[in-house]
């Protein structure tokens, strides 16, 4: 492990604009931003330290997060899916030895990706009418985002293929996400500290980034308030697809 994990300017350039980001999204502005966090800080560290040194700042913007949407949650869906959640952390951390560099750029790359067709395709679904709780759907989607949290913090397509169509009223959803991510986040810290992910260098990076993490997240609801969604996520949306593919090149190149 290097001695100074931002030392290159573009490694840290790499790491403000994925802490900008995440921040963005936990205030209020969607997934898509929150995707591009591991990606970003993956092109230029290793994406399990950048999973590493986002996670401690995940833990407080949650804690921002939390306050903010304190009493709002449907207990019924976290119900169903915390479970799952935590089976697929466990499946991570036990297969993390296991999975080289080039195959979590490839999984977060491959995960971008569906998580664009997704939206690209979804325009129907979007109009559908409520879908039924469901024990199977949900501890199935929760495992895939609990492993997708693990290796990338890029839960949010598993979690959002489960809940978008239950057709929460969008506070409640919002809520709900918010509480099942904290949860998450919680319990990925065991295995990441004997990952050796909470060393003295990644915890000095996080801490180097807090403050721009507090910012990022206290201007996600001011941001989303002036910009226009029809502008906003087109644009988002092609950023994720264009480092997913680059992940998806540089995971294959390795992998090969």
């Amino acid at each position: 492990m290097q001695d100074f994990v931002f030392s290159d300017p573009w490694a840290l350039l790499a790491a403000c604009v994925a802490v900008v980001l995440v921040g963005l999204s936990k205030g209020g502005l969607g997934g898509a931003l929150a995707l591009l966090g591991v990606p970003i800080m993956a092109l230029a560290i290793p994406p399990v330290q950048a999973a590493g040194i986002l996670l401690p700042i995940l833990l407080m913007m949650d804690a921002i997060s939390l306050w903010a949407w304190r009493g709002t949650y449907h207990a019924g869906t976290l119900k169903r899916m915390l479970p799952g959640a935590a089976i697929g952390i466990g499946v991570g951390w036990l297969t993390a030895a296991l999975v080289s560099d080039g195959m979590v750029r490839l999984i977060v790359g491959v995960v971008a990706l569906a998580f664009s067709a997704r939206w690209l395709l979804s325009g129907n679904a979007r109009r559908a009418a409520p879908r039924p709780e469901s024990a199977a759907r949900a501890s199935i989607w929760a495992t895939l985002a609990g492993y997708t949290s693990f290796v990338a913090h890029a839960g949010g397509p598993p979690f959002q293929v489960y809940a978008m169509p239950l057709r929460l009223d969008p506070k409640v959803y919002t809520g709900t996400s918010v509480i099942f991510f904290a949860v998450v986040n919680v319990i990925k810290v065991i295995p990441y500290a004997f990952l050796g992910q909470f060393d003295a260098a990644n915890l000095t990076a996080a801490a180097a980034l807090l403050p721009l993490a507090g910012v990022a997240t206290l201007s996600g609801a001011f941001v989303v308030r002036r910009m226009r969604a029809e502008i906003f996520y087109p644009v988002m949306y092609t950023m994720v697809v264009l480092v997913g593919v680059k992940l998806c090149w540089d995971g294959l190149a390795a992998v090969i």
